[in-house]
């Protein structure tokens, strides 16, 4: 029997977060999803029947700290401890303007769901990793974190603040125990597209086992 902990997907979706969740769960990881959308983690959880040794999931928007807090010790009492953790929550499209018609109120959203949320999960999950020292901590950004362009400003500050963290976090953690990394894709994912969910979520798993890189960008 695996002794492989949780994997948890938090802003879990059909595209990306449903590969790397059977990714994971290939490799014997029980599989959590936290996702605002008690529909889309009905169907992400009969789709992931079988592929994993077990599913949970926890209705939460993740940009509510106390919900997605809750959420994550929900998923820890059901499945165990929680050995890695994708953040990999979608940005509404309502943000993609350009610059100079970017409202403050657009970059708090934008700030809110990429770098705070980001935060919050990771003082929820941190504490028992460095305790364990065993861990993996994983983040996505779309392309904007690397190549700004002024008709996605939002996107491009959002990015470039969660990038940020995330490598402020890996330093930090270095001796921890605890993997830190991001993985930045550039153009569009999804079945057919330049990247297949699934050849991104095998990134992600080769940053969650080789434990060397802190980010890789997929171009």
């Amino acid at each position: 029997m695996s002794d492989a902990g949780a994997f948890v997907v938090i802003g879990a979706g059909p595209g990306l977060g449903a590969s790397a969740a059977r990714r994971f769960g290939r490799e014997g990881h029980p599989v959590g999803l936290v996702a605002r959308g008690a529909a889309t983690l009905a169907m992400l959880a009969e789709d992931l029947s079988g592929a994993a040794p077990a599913v949970a999931t926890e209705i939460a928007d993740v940009t509510d700290t106390t919900a997605l807090t809750t959420a994550l010790s929900e998923i820890r009492q059901r499945l165990g401890p929680i050995d890695a953790a994708l953040f990999s929550p979608r940005p509404s499209l309502e943000w993609i303007k350009p610059v100079v018609d970017t409202e403050p109120s657009d970059v708090e959203s934008a700030l809110s769901l990429s770098v705070v949320a980001a935060a919050a999960a990771t003082r929820a999950l941190l504490p028992e990793m460095r305790a364990r020292q065993r861990g993996t901590l994983l983040f996505t950004t779309g392309g904007a974190a690397v190549q700004p362009h002024p008709d996605r400003a939002v996107s491009a500050i959002a990015y470039a603040a969660e990038s940020a963290y995330v490598r402020l976090l890996h330093d930090a953690l270095a001796t921890d125990g605890v993997q830190v990394a991001q993985a930045t894709v550039v153009g569009p994912i999804g079945p057919g597209a330049r990247h297949e969910p699934d050849m991104v979520a095998e990134e992600l798993w080769r940053l969650h086992v080789d434990r060397e890189e802190s980010l890789v960008v997929l171009r």
